[in-house]
């Protein structure tokens, strides 16, 4: 499925008020798992300035063990820190590299922002090497700027898993 005829799909799970906002996510990520071949694995982390760090929300993929990342830390944790989309072909040409599954071979982290603040990012991993281009890049903020208007006013931290 193309970028543009998800679109409207994302837009639809994301302003359905009878799900949950946790909900909502997890169907954004399992829709684009679903309709984008590259995308292996599918997640939204949410920054604690206080404490630096990210923490995991709703996925799709593999079990991850990295519920808390570390501003700076990784790719993740790159992005909380610049504010800008990192797009990683090889993952293992990545000196500062979570490595999540060996399975993986490329990541695309975007950030998300509301009211110019960076407030978290969507993360997908890919087993192929190289498949991101700038249309993901493009596509993934629309994603996030859906998903920063079904959190504004929302504590993040009770999207958190524990």
């Amino acid at each position: 499925m193309t970028f543009e005829n998800l679109k409207p799909l994302v837009s639809t799970i994301a302003k359905d008020i009878t799900l949950s906002v946790f909900d909502r996510l997890k169907g954004i990520c399992q829709l684009l798992q679903d309709n984008l071949a590259a995308y292996d694995w599918v997640g939204f982390y949410f920054a604690n300035h206080d404490n630096k760090t990210l923490h995991l929300s709703a996925y799709v993929g593999e079990p991850t063990d990295h519920w808390v990342i570390p501003f700076g830390k990784g790719i993740c944790g790159q992005v909380a820190e610049s504010n800008a989309n990192f797009v990683v072909p090889d993952v293992k040409a990545q000196d500062n590299y979570i490595a999540c599954s060996i399975t993986v071979k490329a990541e695309i982290v975007v950030p998300l922002f509301i009211n110019g603040l960076n407030v978290g990012q969507i993360d997908i991993d890919s087993k192929t090497i190289d498949p991101f281009t700038n249309e993901d890049e493009e596509f993934l903020a629309y994603v996030n700027e859906e998903v920063s208007v079904l959190l504004t006013g929302i504590n993040l931290e009770e999207l958190y898993l524990k």
